[in-house]
């Protein structure tokens, strides 16, 4: 099976091929098995290579399928090929294994959309595009599933393009990860030129990392930096983390995959595969370190006064990529990808929680509009309260060990100022997630009479993905119990074949750490925790006017952070507006003032001159004897005149 890596991605193509080609003439139900069965043969293909892959030793779990001869151009090669690693099949995994509990949801979800083959469509070639990317033995390759699900992104956040709200917001992500792109491009072209001066021509991961020494310092920073950019982009880190809330305009489902199997944790996933290259910048990591941590503090701030459902959990899912780039910025690249693992779990259930809450409240997001919710939707109320718990990182759900691994990790390391913005983060995060919980789920429904007549549970098609996902947001990181708690950690040991002789030193400096060190930060994450959901009941349960009050005394502050600090009104003054009026400068200054001046003086002077020679042509033969007289005695009058001088 290891050499059959080809078939994880070969079946969602397969999906997307025979539902676009053909899906037009299948009936829903026919459409729906296609596309779910496509992810789930690939979901049983990741389990079936992470069983074969377990039973090869550790330093030997690393296999290449190479299909056949994609580019050649001069000594330029490269070919499709999929690489089986550790990291690789754990990101399948997730891919394949949320996307297909996302797939089952979806049924129910879109169930009466007019658009039902198209959705489906876009979401096979979605999984197909994240899984080309993450299995990719090559940079190429992996550029093209990274561009595969940008794209994918626009056609699913667009999806319902009537509306201007959608239309836009797709094409502001595609907008703002083009940004981004040109950045990773602009260092793959850096490696190209670096390597071939050196008669390397390629691209493949084994070649660039074992030849890594290649590159000088700043060579080696400048790529990382560039290839940084386009993770920052495609993972909406400060700044170019905007399109992400807009994302929302999309069907929930989608939301669902692209925060937690897919797109977003593909910048985290690219970090942590160019381990080697990171490990020789120090500089780069510690700009991947504070961007994240920056980013995780900043985004839970502006989600403590949203009021819209899905858009806060869109800002928490900012806050937690910010916490995986922490992670692989301090060095601790098993941390991060566990981080990833987990938020699959639960932010996926978070967002398929969200699209149950909106079926039954008739498409209302704002929670001020709900409440009460926790008695007509128990299912719903008791699976995302299992996935807020873990996301808050309550010790027992998955969310607590890889988060607290990444505090304790940066803590150790030394990076101080990451940690305490990763643990005041945290107290955001358990208060803003309580904030919602308390005031959509518990207290008086706020909702009109007859929209509460109408409130029920999702149908079980909608919901027995969510329940699966509820246990995995529970059980998912004691794969990840750190030894002083009586673990092995077992990920970070599965993990560590990933991890270069470059990053080894980097990645084991907590080996001899003080237990009672560790274990007093890991009180510090979960006092931080409970204390930011002990103000959210406060403020929601106990005394509901005292957030009003302080909303009041600190209107500055609130409305700073209410109007997200102004960052789409900035980049819409500055950069959007400022390109419209550069254009028209073009327009009206360059094209029509110098342009067309040109074009339109050199037409002018033809039809000036045209009209001078028109008048040489009269028509009448008395005029021509005349001109042709006169110039023979021009003529004759110049020899004449060269013969006597």
């Amino acid at each position: 099976m290891l050499s059959h890596i080809w078939l994880v991605p070969f079946f969602p193509m397969v999906g997307f091929l025979i539902n676009g080609l053909l899906g037009i003439r299948f009936r829903r139900s026919w459409i729906y098995v296609i596309a779910v069965s496509a992810i789930g043969l690939s979901f049983i293909a990741s389990i079936v290579l992470f069983v074969e892959l377990l039973k090869v030793a550790p330093e030997a779990r690393h296999f290449e399928d190479v299909l056949f001869n994609w580019v050649v151009a001069g000594k330029f090669k490269t070919h499709v090929a999929f690489l089986i690693d550790p990291l690789s099949i754990v990101m399948a995994l997730v891919v394949t294994g949320v996307s297909f509990m996302i797939h089952i949801y979806s049924g129910g979800y879109m169930e009466d959309d007019p658009g039902f083959r198209r959705f489906f469509v876009y979401l096979n070639l979605f999984v197909f595009s994240m899984l080309l990317l993450v299995l990719a033995n090559n940079f190429l390759l992996m550029f093209v599933g990274w561009e595969g699900v940008g794209l994918c992104s626009y056609l699913l956040i667009g999806f319902w393009f009537e509306k201007d709200s959608a239309s836009n917001a797709g094409k502001k992500a595609f907008v703002v990860n083009r940004i981004g792109d040109f950045g990773f491009v602009i260092g793959l072209f850096l490696i190209v030129a670096t390597l071939s001066q050196h008669g390397i021509w390629s691209l493949d991961f084994d070649v660039v990392f074992k030849n890594a020494h290649i590159f000088g310092t700043t060579t080696v920073t400048a790529i990382t930096l560039l290839l940084f950019i386009g993770a920052i982009g495609k993972s909406a880190q400060i700044p170019l983390y905007v399109w992400l809330p807009d994302a929302m305009e999309g069907p929930t489902p989608v939301s669902s995959l692209i925060h937690a199997a897919t797109m977003v944790t593909a910048g985290v996933y690219m970090v942590a595969r160019c381990n080697a290259l990171y490990s020789m910048a120090p500089i780069s990591l510690e700009v991947v370190a504070v961007i994240g941590a920056l980013t995780a503090f900043y985004s839970a701030t502006i989600a403590l006064v949203n009021n819209d459902f899905k858009r806060i959990l869109a800002y928490s899912t900012i806050s937690q990529l910010g916490y995986m780039f922490m992670g692989v910025g301090v060095g601790a690249y098993s941390a991060g990808i566990f981080h990833l693992m987990t938020h699959a779990f639960f932010k996926g259930l978070l967002f398929l929680a969200a699209g149950c809450v909106m079926h039954a409240m008739a498409g209302e997001l704002n929670i001020w509009k709900m409440g009460g919710l926790k008695k007509f939707m128990p299912i719903t109320f008791w699976t995302y309260l299992m996935a807020t718990l873990a996301i808050c990182g309550i010790p027992g759900f998955s969310g607590f060990f890889s988060k607290d691994e990444i505090l304790w990790q940066s803590f150790y390391r030394g990076h101080i100022v990451v940690w305490l913005l990763g643990t005041i983060a945290a107290g955001l995060t358990a208060f803003y997630m309580f904030r919602l919980t308390f005031v959509a789920f518990f207290g008086e429904p706020r909702m009109d009479e007859e929209l509460k007549h109408h409130l029920h549970e999702a149908p079980k098609v909608m919901t027995y993905p969510m329940i699966v996902l509820a246990i995995a947001s529970v059980v998912g990181g004691y794969i990840g119990v750190p030894k002083v708690l009586g673990g092995m950690n077992r990920f970070e040991k599965f993990f560590e074949p990933v991890v270069t002789a470059a990053s080894q030193g980097t990645v084991h400096t907590v080996a001899n750490a003080s237990a009672s060190l560790e274990f007093l930060m890991m009180g510090v994450s979960v006092v931080a925790a409970l204390v930011g959901i002990f103000i959210a009941y406060l403020f929601y349960i106990k005394n509901p006017e005292l957030p009003v009050r302080l909303a009041n005394g600190m209107k500055g502050l609130y409305t700073l952070l209410y109007n997200k600090y102004f960052v789409d009104e900035f980049y819409n003054s500055v950069f959007v507006q400022g390109a419209k009026d550069f254009a028209t400068f073009l327009w009206q200054k360059v094209d029509i003032g110098i342009v067309d001046a040109i074009v339109n003086g050199v037409a002018s002077f033809v039809e000036w001159s045209g009209g001078v020679m028109r008048r040489l042509q009269t028509g009448y033969v008395q005029t021509y004897a005349f001109s042709i007289l006169a110039g023979g005695v021009i003529v004759f009058m110049y020899f004449f005149w060269e013969s006597l001088f």
